[in-house]
């Protein structure tokens, strides 16, 4: 399995957490990762987005075929999230959009196996492979990226 962990892009502060939307800034973040993303995805994918509208405009730069999951809203526990995800059984590749702390709280458990506070900067994501080895699963990072590097 592979789990891309996608925290969503800026988005404007104040009024309802829900309809907040995407910035210009957090647009164009949303559109340089998405673009990123597309050459190097498999065609067949699970983008999994948060109700919440920036993180459904911020996977909508990446593809309109996504399911919105209100498990993975704001406020999500990490298990829920990878719970959603069908970590670790899902076969191929699932995309997750979503808020801080949770995509923090679950890349801290499946990178270091523990319980932190690790964050992930808006519009950012960690691509995750999990190796299946004689001696028990690994976690491996594939990628790393920031908005502002691609």
């Amino acid at each position: 399995m592979e789990l891309i962990l996608w925290r969503h892009a800026e988005a404007e502060e104040g009024g309802d957490d829900l309809a907040r939307p995407l910035t210009s800034k957090g647009h164009k973040q949303a559109k340089r990762v998405g673009a990123w993303l597309r050459v190097r995805l498999p065609g067949d994918i699970r983008v999994l987005t948060s109700p919440a509208r920036r993180a459904q405009q911020t996977a909508a730069a990446l593809t309109e075929r996504f399911e919105t999951v209100a498990a993975i809203g704001p406020g999500a526990s990490p298990e829920a999230l990878l719970a959603a995800a069908g970590w670790p059984r899902e076969e191929g590749l699932v995309v997750v959009v979503g808020h801080q702390p949770t995509l923090g709280q679950a890349l801290a458990r499946l990178a270091a196996g523990q319980d932190a506070q690790w964050r992930i900067k808006k519009g950012a994501l960690w691509w995750l492979r999990l190796r299946p080895r004689p001696e028990g699963a690994e976690v491996r990072v594939r990628a790393v990226i920031e908005p502002d590097l691609v």
